[in-house]
């Protein structure tokens, strides 16, 4: 420890102070004043004087009532059961001992904060203190009080309880087996595997696995989350130590090798593992088999909706050419039936055009071929016939139907005679016949 002196200039004195004289350098008169022994050491002379105890003893009771004290205010929280194998560990293997164990903060581990941490260590310390084992009668070994104070130092410094808690095998929860899984605990067995493997998550706050209302979306983040998992975890805490020989640079660089190599070694097999979990978690996950059925399901009911869509376009195209067909097929009778109705009435007409043809010839073979006086030449029969086939010619069926209907019944050679001079009249007057074309009937 170093005395650091500081000038500081007097302080200045009044206007009205005057040296100090011989005359009142005399003493005053002695006062009697009534002293009140009080604090600590009048408790603790009292404490001695009361119980007639030493010194020795007195620090030793004191030591285990305060232990006690502590012990009572931690009880509950800071409070589990010592293994006789963790008390005589050896201070200098203080990598391979459990911290969190030493201080007894083996259910909080990665969890424990600051206080339950001083907390810790003020009680350990008050328990296992080497002064404490030697007023008790004990050995003063302080091996286990080394490495109280060495999980201490790890605990309390974050960069180095980063390291441990990145190799704490301790923290870590097994995956259940696929057995333990189908008997319904899924959710609750893994969502403690992930909540472990959560701690080395860079970005927080880690997903929760869920339960099986959990959504789709939601289902998909979490393991999206784990799947593209971004992990702070490192092995350095395993380093193997680096020679502090200066005069040894080749052996100092090449253990630093070593260990970055196996930092990265341990790193690629952790993150295999890592992926191995979240593999294992899927195939087990009873929602994943829930939306891929719905998902089936979903796309079945749209290929059925699709099938018997086009089923219906199918049904309604294929009865829309039946009716085309059959349309086709009536159109086709229809056509059939009228051409026979027409070749029916085209026989018929022709056959009523023949008949008439013959009336009109018989009217003329009646009325003598038009001559009166005895019988008719060859010459007047071929003239007559010659003009009544002219005025066949010239006439429709029609027209022809209805001269026909003029004729018949007809006996009498002018009545005769005077129906085809009207007939030649009309047609000279419709243009069909010239004046005196017909000369039998000129």
């Amino acid at each position: 420890m170093t005395t650091v002196q500081i000038g500081l200039p007097l302080p200045v004195l009044s206007k009205d102070w005057s040296a100090p004289t011989e005359s009142n350098n005399t003493l005053t008169a002695a006062t009697d004043r009534n002293i009140e022994p009080v604090g600590p050491h009048f408790l603790a002379h009292a404490r001695r004087k009361r119980h007639k105890r030493t010194f020795s003893e007195d620090d030793r009771i004191q030591a285990q009532t305060n232990v006690k004290k502590v012990e009572d205010e931690d009880a509950g929280e800071i409070s589990e059961p010592e293994d006789p194998l963790m008390l005589s560990r050896d201070a200098k293997d203080w990598k391979g001992q459990d911290h969190y164990a030493v201080l007894g903060l083996s259910k909080y581990r990665y969890k424990a904060t600051e206080d339950q941490i001083k907390r810790a260590h003020r009680k350990k310390v008050l328990k296992h203190h080497p002064d404490k084992k030697a007023a008790a009668g004990g050995t003063e070994d302080d091996s286990f009080f080394k490495c109280i104070q060495k999980a201490t130092e790890i605990l309390s410094d974050p960069v180095k309880r980063r390291q441990f808690d990145s190799c704490d095998e301790n923290a870590d929860v097994e995956p259940p087996s696929k057995k333990e899984t189908q008997k319904g605990n899924f959710y609750k067995l893994w969502g403690k595997v992930f909540e472990a493997e959560g701690r080395f998550s860079k970005n927080q706050p880690v997903p929760k696995l869920g339960n099986d209302k959990s959504t789709k979306e939601d289902v998909e983040h979490f393991y999206n989350f784990w799947y593209n998992f971004d992990s702070w975890r490192s092995f350095e805490y395993q380093d193997e130590d680096v020679p502090d020989d200066n005069e040894n640079r080749d052996q100092k660089r090449h253990v630093e090798r070593k260990n970055q190599n196996a930092r990265r070694k341990k790193k690629t097999e952790d993150t295999a593992r890592l992926r191995k979990l979240v593999d294992d978690a899927l195939a087990l996950d009873e929602r994943i088999k829930k939306f891929r059925q719905a998902e089936h399901a979903q796309k079945n009911k749209k290929r059925l909706e699709k099938e018997a869509a086009a089923k219906r376009e199918a049904e309604e195209a294929a009865k829309a050419k039946e009716e085309e067909a059959k349309l086709k097929a009536e159109q086709e009778i229809a056509e059939k039936a009228a051409k026979a109705d027409g070749k029916k009435a085209k026989e018929a007409a022709k056959n009523a055009a023949k008949k008439n043809k013959r009336v009109v010839r018989g009217a003329t073979k009646e009325a003598n071929y038009f001559h009166s006086g005895g019988a008719a030449s060859a010459a007047q029969i071929d003239s007559a016939l010659n003009d009544t086939d002219l005025i066949i010619t010239k006439i429709d069926s029609e027209e022809l139907a209805a001269l026909t209907a003029k004729l018949n019944g007809k006996k009498d050679l002018a009545e005769i005679k005077q129906i085809f001079l009207d007939e030649i009249k009309t047609l000279v007057s419709a243009g069909k016949l010239k004046e005196g074309e017909a000369k039998s009937l000129a």
